[in-house]
Order: structure tokens, then sequence, then C-alpha cells
């Protein structure tokens, strides 16, 4: 059973004892034991989580509670601000607040990062495999340059018209005219960024991945001065409706008057201290400019939608780069390797890439084999 905390009695400024208009004597509680320190705080609340994910776990539900912070966690991702009722009660009504309005600001630009990595981390990992198949054409073909992407993508085009010979003349003028839209529209982006090659565009996909990350860290820092000027105007709000009660309040000289009023105005009062200690701990100086902060929170929302459009602008980008993945896939050669060459006849330069690429495959698979112990090649022989 935990201990009761002993009660000590308040005395005033004579030493007498404070009697309460309920009759009772003023006291406070005194801690005999450690347990409200906050440096246990951690302590209790991983007991919690522990405690909590040993029950879900044994209900067989998925979810788990991690009590850490997102950055804590190593999750790249901007916490979205806590609601309370009487913010949720006007957001179900339909009525917009400022925290409601951050909150879907906040998860906007975390979708809108996701699916920019998302993308960016498949483009990545198509350039390593299109350099692999670039080695294997230069190779092939004995070439002293690397095809550029312009050339490929007029590459694709001719495929493409290849692929429509048996269409009408005018299925054919109108695919052709569509495709060469779109391929053009590509060559102009190409051409605007300065991408060329296999190189620069890894380069670009490098340069698009750095700029979305100086923007997401820059959306997160004003996302957090925001939650900051809120809650600084919150008790601003609490202060300056509150100050006329404590002004009345300090005003009063007669002791069990004074008493009497404050349990009838504790609420009020509790909320103008509560603003007191937050402005001791938060307030740079000895004074606050309600119409400095009002305005600095406007600039930095106002900033937000263009961080936004930012980002959209990097995520267009990179859907021209996934357009232009798909037409080269169509003309590099094949990942799979079928060996079509008739004995006795030289085989063509496309089964040379394929055979060459297969080569390449066991080579790196052979060197990825750990090596074999003296034991092993005695029993082989």
């Amino acid at each position: 059973m935990a201990p009761q905390m002993p009660q000590d009695i308040d005395l005033d400024e004579n030493g007498e004892r404070i009697r309460l208009p309920s009759g009772r004597w003023k006291s406070h509680k005194q801690n005999t034991v450690d347990w409200n320190d906050r440096k246990y705080a951690e302590i209790w609340r991983q007991g919690w989580a522990d405690t909590a994910n040993r029950y879900l776990e044994a209900n067989d539900r998925p979810e788990r509670l991690d009590l850490r912070s997102y950055a804590r966690q190593g999750i790249d991702q901007i916490p979205t601000v806590h609601m309370g009722p009487a913010v949720c009660q006007m957001e179900k009504k339909g009525i917009q607040t400022n925290i409601g309005n951050l909150n879907r600001d906040i998860k906007a630009a975390n979708s809108l990062m996701q699916s920019i990595r998302q993308m960016v981390r498949h483009l990545k990992g198509w350039i390593a495999d299109l350099k692999e198949k670039k080695a294997v054409l230069l190779e092939a073909l004995e070439q002293a340059r690397e095809p550029t992407l312009p050339e490929l993508l007029f590459q694709y085009l001719e495929l493409r018209s290849g692929e429509r010979a048996d269409w009408t003349s005018r299925g054919k003028l109108k695919g052709t005219v569509a495709d060469y839209n779109k391929v053009q529209a590509a060559m102009d982006f190409l051409r605007k960024k300065g991408i060329s090659t296999v190189e620069s565009l890894d380069t670009r996909l490098d340069e698009i991945s750095q700029t979305a990350v100086s923007v997401m860290e820059s959306v997160k820092k004003s996302e957090k001065r925001i939650k900051a000027i809120d809650t600084m105007l919150s008790y601003i709000d609490k202060y300056e409706a509150n100050k006329p009660v404590h002004k009345e309040y300090a005003a009063i000289g007669w002791k069990k008057k004074k008493e009497q009023f404050a349990e009838s105005h504790r609420e009020e009062l509790d909320a103008y201290h509560a603003a007191i200690r937050y402005f001791k701990a938060n307030l740079k100086g000895n004074s606050y400019s309600r119409k400095d902060l009002e305005a600095e929170r406007e600039q930095l929302a106002a900033a937000l939608p263009g961080q936004k459009k930012e980002l959209e602008a990097v995520q267009a980008d990179v859907k021209v780069l996934r357009d232009v993945r798909h037409w080269l896939n169509q003309v590099l050669p094949s990942e799979q390797y079928r060996q079509t060459a008739e004995p006795g006849k030289k085989p063509s330069v496309q089964e040379s890439l394929k055979g060459r690429q297969e080569r390449i495959r066991q080579e790196q698979a052979a060197k990825s084999q750990p090596p074999r112990t003296e034991k092993q090649q005695n029993m082989e022989l």
C-alpha cells in the first residue's frame, strides 16, 4: 500500500494557523518519497508502454506503443499538434481552427515528402541497373562513347513506330504525334536541367533529394516556431483576461475577505499564475509584444504554402524522370538471358549483350561466395 503523504500546516506571518472558509486549517502535502520526481518520468512512461504492448500482443492486436518522439525514433517526419477537446469539437462542426489548419498542412507535407522519397529510392535503384546495362552496351558495340539520353529516346520513338506497322495510316499518325509530343516535352525538360547522360541523371536525382530534405527541414523549423508562438499567445490571453481579477485580489486588505475572494476565483487566479510561470521560463526579457508575435506567425504561416509548392515542383520533376526511365527500359537490353544463337553462327549484337550481362552477374555471384576451406577441397577431390 502506498504511503500517505503527511499534511504540513501553513502558518501566517505571525506564526498562527490559517483557518479556511470551510473551517479546516490551511495545509499542504509533503512528499516523503521521490516517486513524483520528474527524473523518473521516463521510467514510468516506459513501464506503461511495455505493459500496454504485452496486452496488445496477448490479444493479437497489431498496434504497439512507443512513447519516444519521432526524433528519438529516427523518423524524419513532422509531428502534429495536440488538439484539445474544444478544438476537436469546433473541427467536428466544420469550424476551421489555427491548430486544425496547421495539422492539415503538416500531414500534407509528410505525405508529399514520403511520396518523393519513395520515387527517388526507386529511381536510384534503376540508375544502378542502368549503369550496368550501359557498360554492357558500350562493350558489345565497341563504342568509344556512351549513348546520350536523347539518342536513346529517339531509339524509343523508332521502336514505337515499328510496333505500329499494321496500324491504319490515321492510327499511325495519331500515335506518332502523341509519342513525339511526350518525348519532346521530356527532352525539353532534360535540356533545361542539363541532363544528357546517365551520370547527369544520377546527379540530378541527388540534387532533388537534397532539395526535398532542405525544404522539409525549413518546414519543420517553421512548424516548431508556430507551435511556440501559439502557446505563448495562449498564455498571453490567459494573463490579460485574468489580470484584473488578480489586481482586485491583491488590493483586498482583509485577510478573511481575501481568502474568500481567492476561493471563489480560484480558476482565474490559477490561470494567471500559470501564465506568469510560463513567462518566466520562456519569455526573453520582461515584456512581450502580441503584435510582433502575431506578425511573425502570420509570416511563417504565409510561407508554408510556398514551401509546399516547392515540394510539389520536386515531385513533378521526379515524375518526368520516371517516364524517361520507363521509355529507356524498353530500348536497353533485357535482363533475361536466352541462348538463341545457332551452333557455328555468330551471335547477334542483342544476343552478345544478353550473354555479357549474364556473365557479369555470374562473376558477381561467384565473388560474393565465401572461400572454400581445405577440408571442402579435399572432399571434392
